[in-house]
């Protein structure tokens, strides 16, 4: 059985040096690159990963994207069954909380509740609300289901599979317990069974080891570095910090108008007095907003406590060069 190199590709540093490093143990002939395309990504990663990267590594990248058809259909009928005036306990079941949903509230929901083809807001829409940083359903949802499915196809064809997965333990703390917990035991390589492998090459690299085989192999990082991104997986993401967030509002608004909206249509679908909001404030934080990412912005333009404006901040110019990993020197 012939072994399958899957590579993940994000557009991405980490996903990059990664892609580098298995061209270059086992060629590009056993190796196969997947973008997972979430929907929520910059125009300038498409770029890279689906443009770019093909040219500069000599590869052809396929593109896996989540499909939500039937999870619509569920909640559709149910939704219907609601606005035609039956119980929530007759849709739902008994529950200790009922939804609030009324039969004006679903119909509603029900009029503006259609797949529209980007994989990010489809899941929201049916999650009715936005992933947070203790609820971080995204990832599997929107790439680790989508990616498990394209390795599946090639265990099909017959062939073992090692899914290399650009992860790093420094980059989070959470990521660190997770793949490393208290010891020194690191899950580089793991045996999942049925002929697929996981395997995580550069968990122990440094940023700037990842910078380094960029430039080793030729490959210049993806342009957001230079325009003050840390991560340019989401464009945002939710766990993006409050200075990366004031970059994006003033390098890129229209990404937060795209937020403001998706945020409105997500409010509509869901059941009543739901908190929705991009950024997770809380049960209360939304106080029946229907959207709150420009609040959000604001508290980002303001220093430590959030309650002063950094006047440093409003000198520099949006086009100036700012990298967090120090590309700019």
């Amino acid at each position: 059985m012939s072994i399958i190199h899957v590579v993940s590709m994000s557009g991405g540093k980490d996903s990059t040096a990664t892609a580098i490093l298995a061209i270059e143990q086992h060629g590009r002939e056993a190796c196969r690159f997947v973008f997972a395309d979430t929907g929520n990504e910059h125009a300038e990663t498409y770029r890279y990963a689906l443009e770019y990267l093909p040219i500069a590594l000599g590869i052809s990248v396929d593109v896996v994207r989540a499909d939500f058809s039937d999870e619509f259909a569920t909640k559709r009928a149910n939704l219907a069954r609601l606005a035609a005036g039956e119980p929530e306990s007759a849709v739902y079941g008994r529950r200790k909380f009922q939804y609030a949903w009324t039969p004006a509230a679903a119909a509603r929901a029900l009029d503006l509740l259609h797949p529209t083809g980007n994989p990010y807001l489809d899941m929201c829409m049916l999650k009715g609300g936005f992933p947070s940083r203790k609820r971080q359903y995204c990832t599997d949802y929107l790439k680790t289901q989508p990616l498990t499915a394209y390795a599946v196809g090639v265990l099909d064809a017959g062939h073992a599979v090692w899914s290399w997965q650009g992860v790093r333990i420094d980059e989070s703390h959470s990521r660190r317990e997770r793949l490393q917990g208290s010891g020194a035991c690191v899950k580089s390589f793991e045996v999942v069974g049925g002929g697929l492998f996981n395997y995580r090459p550069i968990l122990r690299w440094t940023a700037r080891d990842v910078f380094q085989a960029h430039e080793l192999a030729g490959v210049r990082p993806n342009p957001l570095y230079l325009q003050g991104m840390e991560r340019v997986g989401c464009m945002p993401c939710i766990n993006c910090g409050k200075a990366e967030l004031r970059e994006i509002a003033r390098r890129f608004p229209e990404h937060i108008e795209r937020i403001a909206e998706w945020e409105r249509l997500v409010s509509a679908v869901c059941r009543p007095r739901s908190p929705v909001s991009f950024f997770h404030m809380g049960t209360q934080g939304h106080a029946d907003q229907d959207s709150t990412i420009h609040a959000v912005v604001e508290w980002s333009k303001t220093t430590r406590g959030g309650r002063q404006y950094s006047l440093l901040d409003q000198l520099d110019e949006p086009t100036a060069c700012s990298s967090a990993y120090g590309l700019c020197e």
